[in-house]
């Protein structure tokens, strides 16, 4: 089954420290958790104090990564509101894990899961494998099972293959329909990687 811990210190080291950019749609984040998307998050709270205590931007990273409770909170925020949802430890792959749970921090799970059904329908042998799942974006027991008979006969690059090409149209016309966002391009394609891992478009 996946491990969690893994996934997270890979994808921990796409979102980086504190941040507060006026194009950016999340506004204030910090490790990639939105401000204006989660405002009752309680790590705000030790944030704004950390923030009155510093004099630039390098300094306040530097505190807050030094404040073990706040890292426990995002942990915690990122195991619940992210891995937990698409049901992570039941994933018998790491690959698919770690590809679904960067995916869904970066654009919201419901979105990660439709590209693995999307992906899943595509690869069924026009439903000789396992009949057409629901794509509604939810990882319940229909998509976990589909999966697991994908896995018993085909690998799984096949199918990161394809959630890496949905992902990378979504950025595309993301960007196409909102051209300030042309900004972010290259940190998003950062995490279109068809080969977990190593970091790089495939």
């Amino acid at each position: 089954m996946a491990n969690f811990e893994q996934a997270y210190q890979i994808t921990l080291g796409h979102e980086g420290g504190y941040v507060f950019d006026p194009d950016d749609a999340g506004g204030e984040t910090y490790k990639g958790v939105a401000r204006r998307y989660h405002p009752g998050w309680a790590g705000w709270a030790s944030i704004d104090k950390i923030k009155k205590q510093a004099t630039n931007r390098r300094q306040l990273n530097k505190k807050l990564g030094e404040d073990e409770d706040l890292q426990k909170q995002i942990r915690d925020f990122y195991k619940q509101h992210y891995w937990d949802r698409f049901q992570g430890d039941a994933v018998d792959s790491q690959d698919l894990a770690e590809e679904m749970f960067d995916t869904g921090v970066n654009m919201g799970v419901h979105r990660s899961v439709r590209f693995l059904q999307e992906g899943l329908n595509l690869l069924n042998r026009n439903q000789k494998s396992f009949k057409d799942i629901l794509e509604d974006g939810k990882s319940g027991p229909g998509t976990l099972a589909a999966l697991n008979k994908y896995l018993a006969k085909d690998s799984a690059e096949h199918l990161l293959k394809i959630m890496n090409i949905l992902q990378g149209m979504h950025y595309i016309e993301y960007m196409r329909k909102s051209p300030t966002q042309e900004k972010y391009a290259r940190g998003w394609l950062k995490r279109v990687c068809i080969e977990r891992g190593r970091g790089g478009v495939g």
